[in-house]
């Protein structure tokens, strides 16, 4: 597969159409500018992406970064657009069930109920929405594993943030012996079950999701946002200058065997709630 390299990852070079076509199995990541960020510093989130089969891309600041490379991304796929579009696509096959893992209490209960009206079949098998910290908890998450067996789903879509749902899927997704497909998809859950709005179509259109989501949550994403862009621009403005450095090669490497685990790592950063940046 055709690849774009926007700092140190490469995401996967593909349409919508095709993307669908070809995803059988796997696990799927969509990456935005706030994964990006969080890849220069995290070296367990950067081995957690360098693992997944499928890393697609999330946000139209990172079409414009391709264009800027002059190796343009055919697509944005962003989560909350690729999850709708896969269980539509797989409306009338019997063998993709999915669990959804994440968002608040209700919520994925709301977004079962949802789906499976538009899809006229019982597609979406089972929920489960895990208390704050559960990741720390060897206990629950067994519980998890053993729910999302006993549903037979083939299909997990976790919706914990970045970079919390991945390094979960990451973590335990060899227990899951039914699940073929493991899917990142951050806030989708709460679009799916209609209690939160996505961003007007310009403004995606524009690169602005990120921007309508802030005013809408000032408090909490302010400091997700703001800081990370000039600091985005600049290490993009070195990549195209040939100038920008992975920290994970040469020395840097050495120091990222020296990262904490997932838990202390997952302490230390906020996880995201999935909008496009």
């Amino acid at each position: 597969m055709d690849t774009v390299k926007i700092l140190n990852l490469e995401i996967h070079n593909l349409t919508m159409d095709s993307f669908l076509h070809q995803l059988k199995a796997g696990t799927v990541y969509t990456p935005n500018t706030d994964h990006i960020m969080q890849l220069q510093r995290d070296a367990a989130f950067m081995e957690v992406y360098q693992e997944a089969d499928y890393k697609v891309c999330d946000s139209k600041l990172l079409v414009f970064a391709s264009y800027l490379l002059g190796t343009p991304f055919k697509d944005k796929i962003s989560g909350s657009d690729l999850f709708p579009a896969f269980y539509n696509y797989h409306q009338d096959n019997e063998d993709v069930t999915i669990f959804l893992l994440g968002a608040m209490e209700g919520v994925a209960a709301q977004a079962q109920k949802n789906i499976n009206a538009k899809v006229g079949r019982e597609m979406v098998v089972g929920t489960y929405s895990p208390p704050f910290g559960f990741e720390k908890d060897e206990a629950e998450c067994q519980k998890i594993i053993q729910m999302v067996q006993d549903s037979g789903a083939t299909v997990l879509a976790v919706g914990l943030g970045a970079p919390k749902q991945e390094k979960f899927i990451h973590r335990f997704k060899s227990q899951f012996t039914n699940v073929k497909i493991f899917m990142a998809i951050g806030a989708t859950l709460d679009f799916e079950a209609g209690n939160v709005s996505r961003a007007p179509k310009i403004l995606s259109e524009l690169g602005l999701e990120w921007f309508y989501r802030m005013c809408r949550e000032p408090k909490r994403l302010w400091k997700r946002y703001l800081p990370a862009a000039p600091r985005f621009a600049y290490l993009l403005l070195l990549q195209k200058l040939n100038l920008y450095r992975d920290p994970w090669q040469g020395q840097g490497q050495a120091k990222a065997l020296e990262q904490p685990t997932d838990a202390t790592a997952d302490a230390k950063l906020p996880s995201s709630p999935g909008v496009s940046i």
